[in-house]
């Protein structure tokens, strides 16, 4: 199936970006099936970029994929971007999915900053693959899991890779409250539009940024 408007480069999903290109070749280009290279691709991106709620730059610049290879720190649709570039510079088609999500497991500066428990515009990835759409959720790196007692999300490539209702010791984890669609490239505009209508942020979000994530996981974790 061609599926031509899910392959091409585009400002923020960067196909033809040289460093996009090398990070796929090195972690997938000697696979030979798409499935495993799709495969591979997805544990890169979830486990050499970390997760990072505090670090989002809401411009096109700040969500590039090459600019989350950079910082090798990402949030979900950071990190969804870039696994559809690496997929897309190996010629596998790939697109945003994204949705509004219930987080029960958040730090306190964050929930305080949102003021709601809600996760608008959460992305993550779909993938073409064996003539169908499959979903895969790149963004919890395997020692913030651990942290937090999560149960990492892990991908076939045959089956959707989607957050977990309950953490690993039963308690609440995510719940999918609203549905956004998928998107050939990032609408930005749109969701920086509900991130200031929900919440009390758009594009700054300064006393987040100056604070450490990882160091709030560690608080209120005592892990």
């Amino acid at each position: 199936m061609n599926n031509p408007g899910f392959i091409a480069s585009t400002p923020t999903i960067e196909a033809d970006h040289a460093e996009v290109k090398s990070f796929a070749n090195l972690h997938a280009a000697e696979r030979t099936s798409e499935i495993e290279r799709a495969v591979r691709l997805f544990y890169a991106v979830r486990d050499s970029v970390r997760y990072d709620p505090y670090q989002i730059d809401l411009t096109t610049d700040g969500m590039k994929a090459s600019t989350t290879l950079s910082t090798k720190r990402g949030w979900c649709v950071s990190k969804a971007i870039l696994l559809a570039a690496c997929c897309r510079t190996l010629g596998i088609p790939a697109r945003l999915g994204f949705a509004d999500v219930r987080n029960h497991l958040s730090t306190e500066r964050l929930r305080q900053r949102m003021r709601t428990d809600i996760f608008y515009w959460h992305g993550y990835t779909e993938i073409f693959l064996a003539e169908k759409w499959v979903k895969a959720t790149p963004a919890f790196n395997i020692e913030l899991c651990e942290k937090f007692g999560l149960l990492p999300l892990e991908f076939d490539g045959l089956s959707d890779s989607l957050y977990h209702p309950f953490d690993a010791e039963g308690n609440r984890h995510m719940e999918y409250v609203n549905q956004r669609g998928f998107y050939s490239d990032l609408p930005l505009d749109e969701i920086i539009k509900t991130f200031r209508e929900e919440y009390s942020f758009g594009r700054s979000r300064d006393e987040v940024e100056s604070s450490s994530f990882d160091e709030d996981v560690e608080r209120e974790t005592n892990r």
